[in-house]
């Protein structure tokens, strides 16, 4: 026996509803979870006399997460101070077609690994701009994160104080 056609769009409907209701609820938890590993999706820069400051919220676990650019390409950055360079994954440094030098030993968490030498034409945090900044390739670095090491930090001052870090850069004279 066949349903009426009233009664067989109705159902159609809740199902297109539910549907819908799933996609938006998967979108937003999606988007809030984003939200949670990089709270610093536009970094809070101002220009202050003579430097420019970046204000960066930690994320869930503490960590300093934000959204930057390396060589033009946006980049996501993890603020490490215990790293000595910025480091870079080999899949990100064919992406952003870094160049690769001299081979170094490089001592991680998991060990030895082989890395190579690099610089970066430019490095950029919210207003914060650097220039010629020396650089790791990883091989053995997964994901598209970038350790944001003491090769780009050592030209900043920053302080850390209660769940916020601010990043200074005070101007001084290019060539």
């Amino acid at each position: 026996m066949s349903q009426p056609a009233g009664r067989r769009a109705g159902r159609v409907m809740l199902v297109l509803a539910w549907a819908a209701a799933l996609y938006l609820a998967t979108r937003l938890f999606g988007e809030w979870e984003a939200a949670q590993l990089n709270p610093n999706r536009e970094p809070v820069s101002e220009r202050l006399g003579d430097h420019i400051e970046v204000t960066l919220a930690g994320n869930a676990q503490g960590h300093f997460v934000a959204s930057g650019r390396i060589n033009g390409e946006e980049v996501l950055f993890l603020l490490d101070t215990g790293a000595t360079d910025v480091a870079v994954s080999d899949e990100l440094a064919d992406r952003l077609g870094l160049e690769r030098g001299a081979p170094v030993l490089l001592q991680t968490a998991n060990g030895q690994t082989r890395g190579y030498r690099t610089r970066l034409d430019s490095l950029a945090l919210g207003a914060i701009e650097l220039h010629d900044v020396r650089a790791l390739v990883a091989p053995n670095f997964d994901g598209d994160q970038v350790l944001l090491g003491m090769s780009a930090l050592k030209q900043l001052e920053f302080t850390q104080r209660a769940g916020t870090l601010v990043l200074r850069q005070y101007a001084t004279e290019r060539p």
